[in-house]
């Protein structure tokens, strides 16, 4: 499994802190099974959104058919030696 990135952390977090404020606040409960339900539930949405956020996808090289037929590389500026391209 991949590690989580900044941005999923950063969401999966604030989504528990302000998720378990806003439900204590609303429900105005005051005993501890109740404020205990609440955090489990506001940890589970703070792990449903934090896989949720999509991650960022890898970059890939494109090499033109050309460039593959002459042994260029894709990328301005690069040369490869005409001693390394095959027939």
């Amino acid at each position: 499994m991949p590690r989580p990135t900044a941005a999923q952390l950063a969401y999966g977090s604030a989504t528990v802190v302000f998720s378990t404020v806003a439900m204590i606040l609303l429900s105005q409960t005051e005993s501890g099974v109740g404020v205990g339900v609440i955090v489990l539930a506001a940890l589970l949405l703070g792990l449903l959104v934090a896989v949720t956020v999509p991650m960022p996808k890898a970059a890939r090289t494109v090499r033109t058919n050309r460039a593959a037929a002459v042994g260029e590389s894709a990328e301005p500026g690069v040369r490869v030696p005409a001693d390394s391209v095959r027939s």
